[in-house]
């Protein structure tokens, strides 16, 4: 009796210990399960880090530069009295006017040029003392010299009339040649975006009312550039005249960033005058229409514009290369050639150009016409 109440009592224990077991597992498993989700913040930060943040550096403003050349009066044929310009051009080629000076408009942003001369095959007739009409590929001239516009606002626009003037302006389209012709003004956009604008008044008429109203068109159409481009002033004058000076004022105050003049046949000064350069004649370039001119002194003229955060375009400096109008003493072969820079020829033409030049004016005299 007593060993059966031995053998229930340690049952009893052992159903207790086993009891025991398995409350002490249940505890510990709910510990460790409950440890898993109370990390302190610090831990829980370095198991689920942020991602970097990218920095981004702004690009540099880096401003670009663009260079505006000039050349003055063009006379791209012979005219009535000789044929001296097309017997040139027929023992050389078209590229031959401009081959001496091609490197200084094959990199530039914009060339112009004063086109003083008919272009068409027709046969034209005039009543003027002078004129000149040239074949209709006589445009490949400017293309082949590096030129991109022309103005034809000047003393012979309309030497054959109307149908001349037309003649010439599809010679100049089909060649790929920009023109703006009298009392034109009109935005060319070039190759980099620069918008440049060029105002051409015409021979007559010249007033400060239409000065006004042809650079504010450019401003209304969105010009970078404003370009007026007047045919004035006295031929054979190294003087600029006080209506000059006036008419060049009035259209840089208007908003003319350029003035750029042409007619008297000779070099006259630069001017720089609020914020604008004024460049009252640059004379003559290939000039056909003098085989043997008493002054054969020339000039490229470039101008320096550069670009602004803002996207609007600033004048920058200018510079001059003093050329001789031919490339050959004594006669004119129409290739305007640069004279060496220590020759007393440069200082001549930069004397000219700073308007110090103490030289008598020409004598124009076309009466020997009528003898």
């Amino acid at each position: 009796m007593r060993r059966k109440r031995s053998t229930t009592f340690l049952l009893i224990l052992l159903v207790l210990a086993l009891l025991l077991g398995i409350a002490v597992s249940v505890l510990l498993q709910n510990a460790i399960s409950s440890s898993s989700f109370t990390l302190p913040e610090t831990q829980a930060a370095q198991a689920t880090p942020e991602p970097a943040r990218e920095t981004i550096t702004p690009t540099p403003f880096v401003p670009q530069s663009y260079v505006i050349s000039m050349v003055g009066d063009c006379t791209l044929a012979s005219s009535q009295y000789n044929s001296d310009y097309d017997s040139v051009l027929r023992n050389h080629d078209l590229s031959w006017p401009f081959s001496g000076t091609r490197s200084y408009f094959a990199d530039d942003e914009f060339t112009l040029a004063n086109l003083e001369c008919a272009f068409s095959d027709q046969r034209l007739t005039s009543s003027a003392l002078f004129y000149f009409q040239g074949p209709s590929e006589n445009a490949e001239i400017l293309v082949n010299g590096g030129v991109e516009c022309v103005t034809l606002g000047n003393n012979h626009t309309y030497d054959f009339g109307e149908q001349g003037l037309l003649d010439t302006e599809s010679a100049l389209d089909n060649a790929g040649v920009s023109w703006v012709g009298p009392g034109d003004a009109q935005v060319f956009t070039t190759e980099h975006g620069l918008r440049i604008g060029v105002y051409c008044p015409g021979w007559t008429g010249l007033s400060e009312n239409n000065i006004k109203t042809g650079i504010a068109a450019l401003q209304e159409a969105g010009a970078d550039i404003l370009i007026f481009a007047p045919h004035w002033g006295t031929e054979g004058s190294y003087q600029v005249t006080s209506s000059q000076e006036s008419f060049a004022h009035i259209a840089i105050d208007a908003g003319a960033n350029i003035v750029f003049g042409t007619h008297p046949h000779v070099l006259q000064r630069i001017e720089e005058y609020n914020g604008g350069y004024i460049f009252y004649s640059l004379g003559n370039w290939s000039f056909g229409g003098n085989t043997a001119p008493r002054d054969r002194d020339t000039a490229i003229a470039q101008v320096t514009v550069t670009e602004q955060k803002d996207g609007s375009y600033v004048l920058d400096g200018y510079a001059c290369i003093p050329c001789c109008l031919s490339s050959t003493d004594g006669v004119n072969d129409y290739r305007p050639t640069p004279y060496d820079e220590d020759s007393e020829e440069y200082r001549r033409v930069m004397n000219k150009l700073d308007g110090v030049f103490t030289g008598p004016d020409l004598s124009v005299d076309y009466s020997f016409l009528y003898n």
